[in-house]
């Protein structure tokens, strides 16, 4: 919690609840302080991978994980009709039915090699940006981004950078 006031402080807008290993009551209860947090500061909130706790919110949008349908898709919009949906991808055919099903972004990770994620597979490198970007939906790039590397992410076409470890 304190990491995330002095992040709104700063000037963060834009947070990412992505908690996964808490019980489904304590989330609940967690992702509700940080809603309040971030409204309090005027910020957007995304819920990661949970269609109905994004809505119970009111949360501004939920991130669906990799592999997710144009079905599932649907079902987010539906359910967070005036809400911006996220999608990750890991490979650009997910890119495409992301764009194709009307998903408002994705990310796309590992654009470079990473220490934090290694089970998803080679890095896909900056052409892999440059073709999803092709797709007409803003891509994140994720996975290895360092200072050094943000500039070549955009120069690909990316509409911006997620950190982890950096």
């Amino acid at each position: 919690r304190a990491t995330l006031e002095r992040l709104l402080r700063a000037g963060a807008r834009w947070v990412w609840f992505r908690e996964r290993d808490l019980a489904p009551d304590a989330r609940r209860a967690l992702a509700r302080d940080i809603a309040r947090l971030v409204q309090a500061e005027g910020g957007s909130l995304t819920i990661g991978a949970d269609v109905a706790l994004a809505a119970e919110l009111g949360a501004d949008g939920v991130h669906l994980p990799g592999g997710t349908t144009a079905a599932e898709i649907a079902e987010a919009r539906r359910r967070l009709s005036g809400g911006r949906i996220g999608v990750s991808a890991h490979t650009l055919e997910e890119i495409a039915v992301a764009a194709r099903s009307g998903a408002d972004y994705a990310t796309l990770s590992p654009i470079f090699p990473t220490q934090s994620k290694p089970g998803y597979g080679p890095a896909l490198g900056a052409a892999a940006l440059e073709t999803a970007a092709g797709f007409g939906m803003p891509v994140i790039a994720l996975g290895g981004i360092t200072v050094d590397r943000v500039d070549a992410c955009r120069a690909a076409g990316a509409a911006g950078v997620a950190v982890m470890g950096a």
